[in-house]
């Protein structure tokens, strides 16, 4: 059994070089939410060294509120939204020698994209426009996932080590106190029911169907490094192996 164990990194949080020795995929801030061009190319650098698979990490232009806070754009806008940040991303993987695989966004566009299956679409078809050899990372049951398999393009289903979840499988809001998983023991429990048993347990106590594909850990969380290593080794311990 294998799984994939991404973590969002190139935000300037300091923890990229121990993350990168430990998870399969990095998902690439983009430089709009937080990070720079500088920061892409040190983490570019360092997905290269560690043969770890690089995903671009689209945002919202909104560094104020590090991409986390919801707007709404127009078709146009989102479309040039995205097509500058996989343009400047894929420029800087040319530049390392590293290939773009996949694209995931980031916040409060990847949670809007999942609720809403217009929006869905358009991000969808900017990064098939793109290149339509690239995956699409986006929430177990959320309309990103649905709407690159209706363009033929390839899904990956992702949960979160440090996330809780309501009872329709959508994220819990940044803006409620139980958001956060924050105790090492709970997160690994956490994932470890996510990919063996197909399930997550919600706020609610019910639990909910998921497809744990790929398994996020925020680059900017506290406790980011120690959970990593920790779901390591839990998943080493089952014969897991953690592979993009």
């Amino acid at each position: 059994m294998k799984v994939d164990l991404n973590a969002d990194v190139a935000e300037g949080c300091g923890q990229d070089d121990k993350l990168m020795t430990i998870v399969s995929s990095a998902n690439v801030c983009c430089g709009l939410h937080a990070g720079s061009y500088a920061e892409m190319l040190i983490t570019l650098q360092l997905a290269k060294e560690n043969n770890v698979r690089v995903g671009a990490h689209p945002s919202l232009d909104d560094r104020e509120n590090f991409g986390r806070t919801d707007q709404v754009l127009d078709e146009e806008g989102y479309r040039a939204l995205m097509r500058y940040q996989l343009g400047a991303t894929k420029a800087l993987c040319d530049l390392v020698g590293v290939p773009l695989e996949y694209v995931k966004p980031h916040g409060a566009l990847y949670n809007q994209a999942a609720a809403n299956e217009s929006l869905a679409d358009i991000l969808v078809s900017e990064i098939k426009n793109f290149d339509s050899n690239l995956k699409v990372m986006g929430l177990s049951g959320g309309y990103l996932v649905k709407s690159a398999k209706n363009h033929g393009l390839e899904a990956i289903s992702e949960v979160f080590a440090d996330r809780n979840y309501e009872k329709d499988g959508s994220l819990v809001s940044r803006s409620k106190d139980n958001a956060l998983i924050t105790d090492t023991d709970e997160a690994t429990n956490h994932v470890m029911q996510m990919i063996t048993e197909g399930s997550v347990t919600s706020v609610c106590g019910e639990k909910v169907p998921v497809d744990a594909q790929s398994v996020c850990l925020h680059g900017d969380g506290e406790h980011a490094i120690l959970f990593a290593q920790e779901i390591k080794k839990q998943l080493e311990l089952k014969g897991i192996e953690i592979s993009a």
